[in-house]
């Protein structure tokens, strides 16, 4: 069984105004599967991404209607 070793600590007694927020999570966890997320996922490259899939999604659908239409609507 795989243990997630995730720690949150807040620390709001300081001097200063602003609050300090640390977390920090085990090496296994931040590999793998989160990296490629945020590689791919996020900031302008995740932009662009979505919006190469909205084109490829929607051309799929197109073909797919197209070709349903074309045998539905065939003169016999």
């Amino acid at each position: 069984m795989i243990t997630h070793e995730t720690d949150v600590q807040y620390s709001r007694w300081n001097d200063n105004a602003q609050d300090q927020v640390t977390v920090s999570i085990s090496a296994i966890e931040a590999s793998g599967c989160k990296r490629i997320y945020d590689k791919l996922c996020t900031g302008k490259l995740g932009i662009v991404m979505k919006v190469l899939g909205g084109i490829a999604v929607f051309w799929i659908i197109f073909i797919i209607g197209y070709v349903t239409g074309y045998y539905v609507h065939k003169c016999k």
